[in-house]
């Protein structure tokens, strides 16, 4: 199966489910695309805590070979003209990713 994955949030613990469900969805032989929209931008800003290990879990989700887009004009309203986890896309990306996947999901 095909996942798109919506990440529209900052928050330390969504960030985390995200990347957990991501994770769990390649141990099980999906393929899934994350795109990182709005608030999600911020993605490569966000420091680790005690309770979320963020970093740690977006270097497993890239290890299993998951993919990874970040909003371009989300990243330009933030004074950024790249992420530092992926490459900058498109709203066509968006739209790819969601026609080519079997089930999306925004967290967030």
């Amino acid at each position: 199966m095909k996942i798109g994955i919506i990440l529209q949030s900052n928050k330390q613990e969504h960030i985390w489910n995200t990347f957990r469900f991501g994770i769990t969805s390649l141990k099980a032989e999906h393929k899934v695309v994350i795109f990182l929209m709005s608030e999600g931008a911020e993605l490569d800003t966000i420091s680790d805590t005690k309770e979320f290990d963020n970093s740690k879990k977006l270097a497993e989700y890239k290890k299993l070979g998951g993919t990874m887009l970040a909003c371009g004009t989300c990243l330009e309203l933030r004074g950024k003209k790249e992420s530092g986890v992926c490459s900058a896309s498109t709203m066509s990306d968006l739209l790819k990713m969601v026609e080519d996947s079997d089930k999306v999901l925004v967290f967030g």
